[in-house]
């Protein structure tokens, strides 16, 4: 950091005109304690994203406030990346115009940034400030927070909190940052996934002035979709390699209620019986190929970032080695067995034996051997990306590479 560290506050601003010249009025207030959390000078920055109000009226009161117009409503995130584009400082900080988020906060976290070394600080409203949240968007927060913390293994308390600061070059990671409401969540999920320092200072929340532009529903699913989205530009196996293991898991589930039942007798299934046979094939030539396509997609990751291969699904590698290696050993046992089974059938079958008898185990036998050949399929590929993906790290220039 420079020896005389500057902040630059970027307010987006859309039709706030009865909470705005309250915000701008307490950020404007911040000069002793920002100098004494180190930071020598500081701007605020309003950028009005083509209000239909007197926002730009009321922003005008404050002469020491820079007021940057948008000529249409670009959205939210929009905003916030023209005030970025701006900011003329070292720390860029961020926080909404509805008087919600308290700007008398941004001392410590700037101290987070100066004293704690953090890259971005993010100003949670869920860890033990008081807040006035509404409870459906305290559960959607946690949610959010919860699935971020599970695909990023990074424990995140507020992945959508309007309030934080961050260091000017970690914008060049978090980018290409989207243009509504959904930055906030796309920029947590980037910065877990870059290797970001990141810190959460509690804050309290208060409930805005004037009615909310967020919808629950609508903002809900675009931050989910978003967030996975990111996530999958990372690390696909960890997405795709959950999912692929829950299939498989339900489809042996599934399989062993049937061979249960046919073992004490039961010779007709029904329809609950017939549809678990259905369930159980499904579920597993699913399971097996989603759970291989993440393992692929994350050569494809690789070569396109230039840098090592993540492997991880979970905190502790299940095995050593690359994820890969166990494709064809359980293609082949997979392949071998379904082909097994069907050749016993076909004898079976020219035995005498009706088909009533036998069509189970050949659906059995389907089920693995297109499995199987799945498995080896995605082996061969695997196999292909990962020599590719060692060549382009061995011709990198030492050093390039952002992440260990």
């Amino acid at each position: 950091m420079p020896s005389t560290p500057g902040l630059s506050i970027c307010i987006p601003v859309y039709n706030e005109e009865d909470a705005v010249g309250e915000t701008l009025e307490r950020c404007l207030a911040l000069g002793d304690q920002l100098r004494k959390a180190g930071i020598c000078q500081f701007e605020v920055i309003a950028v009005d994203d083509g209000s239909r109000d007197e926002t730009t009226t009321a922003i005008a009161r404050f002469p020491q406030v820079r007021l940057i117009s948008h000529q249409r409503n670009r959205g939210y995130g929009a905003a916030l990346k023209t005030g970025f584009a701006a900011a003329q400082h070292d720390l860029i900080g961020f926080l909404d115009a509805d008087a919600t988020y308290p700007p008398e906060e941004f001392p410590r976290l700037c101290r987070a940034v100066l004293e704690g070394g953090a890259d971005l600080v993010i100003g949670s409203r869920m860890s033990g400030g008081s807040t006035e949240m509404p409870r459906v968007r305290r559960m959607g927060n946690a949610f959010f927070a919860a699935l971020l913390t599970a695909i990023g293994r990074t424990p995140v308390t507020d992945s959508a909190s309007g309030m934080r600061v961050f260091r000017r070059p970690v914008l060049d990671l978090l980018s290409p940052l989207p243009d509504g409401l959904n930055l906030t969540p796309v920029m947590s999920t980037r910065a877990v996934h870059e290797g970001i320092t990141v810190t959460e200072v509690p804050i309290s929340y208060r409930e805005r002035v004037g009615e909310s532009k967020l919808s629950v529903t609508r903002d809900g699913v675009r931050f989910l979709t978003t967030m996975v989205s990111t996530a999958l530009a990372y690390n696909p196996v960890r997405i795709f390699g959950v999912l692929g293991l829950a299939g498989m898991s339900l489809a042996g589930l599934l399989a062993g209620g049937v061979a249960v039942a046919r073992l004490q007798g039961t010779t007709t299934l029904g329809p609950v019986g017939t549809f678990a046979v259905f369930g159980a094939l499904v579920c597993g030539v699913a399971g097996a190929s989603t759970f291989a396509l993440g393992a692929t997609f994350n050569y494809l990751v690789s070569l396109f970032y230039s840098r090592p291969i993540r492997q991880g699904l979970f905190k502790k590698p299940l095995f050593r080695g690359p994820i890969e290696q166990i494709f064809l050993p359980a293609g082949l046992i997979a392949g071998s067995l379904g082909v097994l089974v069907s050749l016993v059938s076909l004898r079976l079958s020219l035995s005498g034996w009706p088909i009533e008898r036998l069509w189970l185990y050949l659906t059995g036998s389907a089920m693995a051997l297109l499995i199987g050949i799945q498995l080896v399929i995605w082996w061969l590929m695997a196999s292909v990306l990962r020599q590719l993906s060692v060549r382009v790290l061995e011709r990198r220039p030492e050093g390039e590479d952002r992440l260990p």
